[in-house]
């Protein structure tokens, strides 16, 4: 079904996407060896709000064998190093609008991951390429796939690209990164973010580590004895993404006891790192398209 966006919609996503490709080229220029995965993450969400927009989802930084969802704490020290194959992934939203973007560094003296980038951007191009309404996802997953595997290496099989709506960085459909049979069309009118993962492993990835990513699924089944300042806090996201660093000036001690509630209730999602076998890098590239009456424009380009 062909969906039509308004003008304030559409100019809220390409103000989005502008800023979010500031924020990625100001990040590849931000991570070097020894700075802080915490400071470049601050510093990419100070610049989207300085330009008018707000996190889509909290800025993620993951190094090396860990594809996703690394987000730092509050008190996070962790460093980039050299030899690091370092994704960056960052989401911003204009009124609620969101465009998702992330691209990879290659910190290794001799440019050893370049190979491995360039399979996952290329394998982007070519999805770009295909997007057209009414195209099968699992068309663009073979793409995908094709263009990985031509250059040597494996897509990430259990992460793929996705829809986006307001106040909603997930929707249908999903877009798979290998050749998967059904799963949809693409729509005219829809906004959708496409992101290769490829990697020099087997392609599967699972959760891993403490999760500094969480999300709203649902308001508490029980509020009693909840602080209602930070459930206010919480809530005022709307169901976006949000990180232990936005809740800074609540007492530690009572940020997790909500956060353990809400989620034993079922009101709250975490998100642990997701990540392959040690020692097997991994590299990502996304852009947010709009399926426009004029053809596909990537908003994050």
């Amino acid at each position: 079904m062909t969906q039509t966006l308004d003008s304030h919609t559409i100019e809220c996503w390409r103000k989005a996407g502008r800023i979010a490709a500031r924020c990625r080229e100001w990040a590849r220029g931000a991570i070097q060896p020894g700075v802080t995965v915490r400071s470049v993450l601050e510093g990419v969400e100070a610049l989207m709000r300085e330009d008018g927009g707000q996190p889509g989802f909290p800025a993620q930084s993951s190094r090396n064998q860990v594809a996703a969802h690394y987000c730092s704490s509050p008190t996070d020290e962790l460093c980039y190093e050299s030899g690091d194959c370092v994704k960056v992934d960052i989401g911003v939203h204009v009124d609620g609008y969101v465009a998702d973007t992330a691209t990879t560094v290659d910190l290794s003296p001799d440019g050893r991951w370049e190979m491995l980038i360039s399979a996952s951007s290329d394998a982007l191009a070519a999805a770009i390429t295909l997007v057209e309404p009414d195209l099968p996802v699992e068309r663009i997953g073979a793409a995908v796939e094709r263009t990985i595997t031509d250059a040597g290496f494996q897509p990430v099989r259990n992460l793929t690209g996705h829809g986006l709506a307001r106040w909603k960085v997930h929707t249908p459909p999903q877009i798979p990164n290998y050749g998967e049979r059904g799963g949809g069309r693409l729509q005219a009118g829809s906004v959708i973010a496409i992101e290769p993962f490829s990697c020099t492993g087997r392609g599967i990835i699972t959760e891993r580590g403490r999760a500094e990513v969480f999300m709203m699924v649902q308001p508490p089944k029980r509020a009693k004895g909840l602080d209602r300042d930070l459930l206010k806090a919480i809530a005022s996201w709307r169901g976006l993404p949000i990180a232990r660093r936005y809740f800074s000036e609540f007492d530690p001690a009572v940020l997790e006891d909500t956060l353990s509630k809400l989620a034993r209730q079922g009101a709250l999602m975490r998100f642990p790192p997701l990540t392959e076998r040690d020692g097997v890098m991994v590299a990502q590239t996304e852009h947010t398209l709009f399926l426009g009456p004029d053809g596909v424009e990537v908003l994050t380009a």
